[in-house]
């Protein structure tokens, strides 16, 4: 597997364009967690670094769904079951991180209203995608446990699947004490929230697609 990749500008081809809103979906994620950035800015400014890079992983996720789908459609019988589901279960996921990372901007909500209405998108979105990731796996792995060090599929299945139990022990770690009203970890909420996002990003560059060369005349 070559992890050399040229970015290039590729905005007519779908595969592109869903690796690229990945790319930049996690690096919004990776940034809001990063401490020296989120330490640094004003909450409501963090709160829409999250907001865009959550809306970014939804235009992924359509954008995955329409290119195995092979168009703009509800059912696909054509494409393989495992992937087509994984893309649906994926696009619910971030639906909720959208409402997670909308929530979270509204600063007069108590300990009860934050865990139904912030944490809760969150936990539910990070099982959507631990599935999706499962599923995905399921449709390239081939045989029980298989190493293809020279597929960028399977490199992005793997990466994406880590990433994903990554953002679970993030949901996991935000929920909100009613004793304290603060996070269980924010640690592991922030850590959890930055190497999900890498894994992601790793997970997107894998399947970026390469500009094609020009014929030398």
């Amino acid at each position: 597997m070559r992890w050399r990749r040229a970015v290039g500008w590729q905005p007519a081809s779908l595969a592109w364009r869903v690796a690229a809103l990945f790319l930049a979906g996690s690096s919004l994620f990776a940034l809001g967690s990063f401490p020296a950035y989120a330490g640094r800015v004003d909450g409501r400014a963090l709160g829409i670094t999250f907001v865009v890079g959550a809306v970014l992983f939804t235009a992924a996720a359509a954008s995955q769904l329409v290119q195995v789908s092979g168009g703009i459609r509800v059912w696909a019988p054509q494409a393989r079951d495992a992937v087509w589901a994984a893309c649906w279960v994926q696009l619910a996921g971030t639906l909720l991180f959208n409402v997670n990372t909308i929530d979270a901007m509204v600063t007069t909500f108590d300990v009860q209203q934050v865990n139904r209405l912030v944490w809760a998108p969150d936990f539910l979105g990070s099982i959507a995608f631990l599935i999706a990731s499962h599923l995905a796996w399921l449709a390239v792995r081939g045989r029980p446990w298989p190493v293809r060090r020279e597929d960028p599929e399977w490199w992005a299945a793997v990466l994406n699947y880590v990433g994903s139990v990554f953002f679970m022990a993030s949901a996991i770690g935000a929920f909100t004490l009613e004793t304290t009203g603060e996070p269980v970890n924010l640690a592991l909420v922030n850590g959890g929230t930055f190497l999900g996002a890498v894994c992601f990003w790793l997970g997107a560059w894998a399947v970026l697609p390469t500009p094609r060369r020009q014929p030398v005349p």
